[in-house]
């Protein structure tokens, strides 16, 4: 069946080719040729200005992340700060005493030079002070009075403990002794940081149950502290820190106990400190031999103490103890137990 168009072109029957505008078979070829040839033209035209739009997408894009990147690195990169001066618990750095101060009849306040006037030691909370006397070792752990707020120097208050004054320790302290016979001049050697107890502000505390155990992480807001003696040096770092970060806001309870008044260690600092600070900073003293216009306790830490002048147990809790062992064993640990103060409510330089 053949259709046959009604416009104004006829149909050629001699020439169909013509009449259609229809390619004749001969020449199909050739076209097709010079078709595929156009269209590989358009696509390498297309694939160059893909290219050439496409390049400087990639180049911004990566500037972009490469930006970022550094921009991150350099933010989370802490300032470099002063130079430490202890390196770990193994390295032994020497330091020279350039000054000591009688605090008391028995007890010393001795300075130490940091390798430079820039140098800070270090230390977060104890640190190991080692030396050798008549060639054996002896160490002992002691916390100075300042911190890594002091550069240039170190401070460590110490009592001496005398031969032939305390009849159950007839030699006295072999190391306190030692450090009483420097001269300026002479040195010590040091290794730190060295303890179990790490405060890292605002109420967390980062605590080893031995050595080489990872860390528990503990928060506590109302920290108890019970000091004897030259134990107060640990506790008086932590409250320095404590108050002088604005954003802390941990309350503090100190008990001090001394033999006699006299005794009372960095106590104008204290008072100064409980003064600025009334409802955070509660400070009371315990006395063996007080006088008889004493104000605070008289006797051994006993549970009556520890009820009225320690922050009640409770998860937000903490009390921390530092003093001559016979004080934690036999006075402070009973009774804190007593009082219903569990296992991971307290802890013992």
């Amino acid at each position: 069946m053949v259709a046959l168009r009604s416009d104004s072109r006829a149909y050629n029957f001699e020439n169909p080719y013509q009449s259609q505008k229809v390619l004749p078979p001969f020449q199909i070829p050739g076209y097709v040729a010079a078709l595929k040839k156009i269209l590989l033209e358009l696509k390498r035209q297309a694939l160059s200005l893909l290219h050439t739009l496409l390049v400087p997408v990639v180049v911004v894009v990566g500037a972009i992340v490469v930006t970022i990147i550094l921009v991150k690195m350099f933010s989370n990169k802490k300032p470099k700060g002063p130079p430490k001066t202890l390196i770990n618990s193994d390295t032994k750095i020497p330091l020279v005493l350039v000054d000591r101060e009688e605090v008391s009849h028995d007890t010393r306040l001795f300075k130490f030079m940091l390798p430079s006037k820039d140098h800070i030691l270090g230390l977060p909370v104890a640190h190991l002070l080692t030396t050798k006397i008549d060639g054996k070792l002896v160490v002992r752990p002691y916390t100075p009075v300042t911190s890594d707020d002091n550069k240039g120097y170190m401070d460590l208050v110490i009592k001496v403990y005398f031969k032939n004054v305390h009849p159950k320790f007839p030699d006295g302290g072999k190391m306190s002794q030692y450090l009483e016979g420097m001269t300026i001049g002479d040195a010590i050697d040091v290794r730190g940081p060295n303890g179990l107890l790490v405060y890292e502000g605002q109420g967390k505390f980062k605590i080893r149950a031995e050595k080489r155990a990872e860390p528990k992480e503990k928060i506590a807001t109302n920290i108890g502290l019970i000091a004897g003696g030259t134990g107060i040096t640990p506790m008086l770092q932590l409250i320095r820190q404590i108050f002088k970060d604005p954003d802390d806001n941990s309350n503090c309870w100190l008990l001090f106990a001394n033999q006699t008044e006299n005794d009372i260690l960095l106590r104008e600092e204290l008072e100064e400190i409980a003064r600025e600070h009334p409802t955070r900073m509660k400070l009371w003293y315990t006395l063996d031999r007080p006088e008889e216009d004493w104000e605070y306790s008289k006797g051994f830490v006993s549970d009556e103490m520890l009820k009225e002048h320690m922050p009640p147990p409770g998860d937000d809790t903490l009390i921390l103890m530092c003093g001559p062992p016979p004080m934690i064993q036999y006075a402070c640990l009973p009774n804190l137990e007593k009082l219903g103060y569990s296992e991971d409510m307290i802890f013992s330089y």
